[in-house]
C-alpha cells in the first residue's frame, strides 16, 4: 500500500524552529561547556568570567538561527520549500514537485523519527529533516498505517 499525501508547503518559520529544537536536542551538552568558562569565576573573582560564558552561549545559538534562516534563503535549497506531495511505502519516501519530478528518500537515510502531537519529523542530519503534518494525510488511516511501517522498520516513535 502507498499513502499518498494531499500538497504541503514547509513554512521557512517551522523549518528554523525545528531545526533550532533538533540542535538543542543533539547539542544539549554546550550548555555545560559554558557553564564551565562561567566557573572560571571562582579561579580568579571576576564577572568577565561570567558575562564571557554568557556571550558565547549566545553566540553559539545565533551562528544557528543564522545556518538555518540562510538556508531559507539560498536558491539550491528552494525546492525544499516548495510545494509538494509525498509518495510514502514500505520501501521509501518520495517527495514530489509534480507527477515527472520527484526524490526518493531511502528508509536507511532516516536517523530518527519523532512523533509530534500534530506531525511526523523524519530526521536526516542536523539541518535536514522531512516534516509531515497530519493535516495532509487524507484519513486516520493514513497516520496509522505509517506508524505501522515505522515500528515494521525499526524506528522507536520518540514523542516530541
Amino acid at each position: 500500500m502507498i499513502v499518498k499525501t494531499k500538497k504541503y508547503q514547509l513554512p521557512n518559520g517551522t523549518y528554523i524552529k525545528l531545526g533550532l529544537l533538533n540542535i538543542l536536542k543533539e547539542q544539549w551538552w554546550v550548555v555545560l561547556i559554558a557553564i564551565l568558562i562561567g566557573c572560571g569565576y571562582f579561579w580568579i573573582a571576576s564577572w568577565w568570567w561570567i558575562s564571557m560564558a554568557i556571550l558565547a552561549y549566545v553566540l553559539y545559538w545565533l551562528f544557528w538561527v543564522i545556518q538555518f534562516a540562510g538556508v531559507t534563503q539560498l536558491e539550491q535549497n528552494k525546492v525544499m520549500f516548495e510545494k509538494m506531495a509525498y509518495e510514502i511505502d514500505s520501501r521509501q519516501i518520495l517527495m514530489k514537485l509534480n507527477a515527472r519530478q520527484g526524490m526518493p528518500i531511502k528508509w536507511e537515510m532516516i536517523k530518527k523519527v519523532e512523533l509530534r502531537k500534530d506531525a511526523f519529523v523524519f530526521t536526516m542530519s542536523k539541518a535536514q529533516f522531512i516534516y509531515l503534518p497530519f493535516k495532509i494525510f487524507n484519513s486516520e488511516n493514513d497516520v496509522k498505517f505509517i506508524e505501522t511501517i515505522l515500528k515494521r522498520k525499526g524506528y522507536s516513535l520518540k514523542k516530541g
